[in-house]
């Protein structure tokens, strides 16, 4: 019975990549695909458009440093918010006015827009920066290391540079 199943299923695989090589359907993406990610040129481009010194940093030492922040955020458009909010479109909202994310009480008062300056304070010393945050991330001690994180967050979440 098992290797009835395990045929069936590479039957199955080899239709899928026959009907793909036929061009047995058109070539375009059905309307609910996700984008594709970007490429490697084009991160690129976004990285050297972005201002000094972010323009300088460090893509994969930035998705590196993002790894401490994984269990908690996510970063691709229409993620799932986790412990903590997720940080697609973060650059120029409004601190703490995420829909449908419980914030602490000082975030939600904090009246300013996330940009790059405030996002390092926040990075190097959460809990200094704004006390009373439920952020438990002790911070990034490394001026590089956010500048690199940062960098990565701006080409990866959808930041755009003003014109």
């Amino acid at each position: 019975m098992r290797t009835l199943k395990l045929v069936a299923l590479a039957a199955l695989a080899i239709s899928a990549v026959a009907c793909s090589r036929d061009g047995g359907s058109s070539s375009a993406p059905p309307a609910d695909a996700p984008a594709s990610a970007p490429t490697d040129a084009e991160k690129a481009a976004a990285l050297a458009a972005l201002p000094a010194p972010y323009n300088t940093g460090d893509l994969s030492n930035g998705q590196r440093k993002f790894a401490l922040c994984r269990s908690c955020h996510t970063i691709t458009e229409g993620g799932p918010d986790l412990t903590g909010p997720n940080l697609y479109g973060v650059f120029g909202r409004k601190a703490g006015a995420k829909a449908d994310y419980n914030y602490s009480d000082v975030v939600k008062a904090a009246g300013f827009v996330w940009d790059a300056e405030h996002l390092d304070k926040w990075l190097a010393d959460p809990r200094g920066f704004m006390p009373g945050t439920k952020m438990t991330f002790a911070g990034l001690k490394d001026p590089k290391d956010r500048i690199d994180l940062i960098a990565y967050l701006k080409v990866e979440t959808g930041y755009k540079p003003a014109p």
